[in-house]
């Protein structure tokens, strides 16, 4: 067992837009990431996804509305459904939760693709 010091985790990396893990529960990896500017369209056939912010603020973008996440809220995309997060503020930081099997960019296959994930 070790516990995770969310704040230094996010303070070990600059990049942005890459994943990282800092725990496993069960079938799922627990994840940090930072967020600048938009993202890409996509979604997860399979793969359910929890966004929660850590610091800032998110705009997670739906094709049917935008939903606006705060510090200390999060948000739980349904596989199937298309998103897009964005960062509001000048840089996001997100913990995120889902399956060992989700690719950062789902469906879509880019430049922003992370294949293999660094544990930190």
């Amino acid at each position: 067992m070790r516990k995770v010091n969310i704040k230094q985790s996010l303070d070990s990396f600059n990049e942005m837009w890459s994943p990282k893990i800092v725990g496993e529960v069960n079938d799922s990896y627990v994840k940090l990431v930072k967020f600048k500017g938009e993202f890409v369209w996509h979604h997860h056939e399979q793969e359910d996804e929890m966004f929660l912010v850590v610091k800032g603020r998110m705009l997670m973008k739906l094709r049917d509305e935008d939903i606006t996440v705060d510090e200390g809220e999060f948000i739980i995309i349904p596989h199937g459904v298309e998103h897009m997060p964005v960062a509001i503020d000048e840089e996001t930081h997100v913990l995120l939760f889902e399956p060992r099997s989700t690719l950062n960019t789902g469906n879509v296959q880019n430049e922003r693709t992370v294949a293999t994930l660094e544990r930190i």
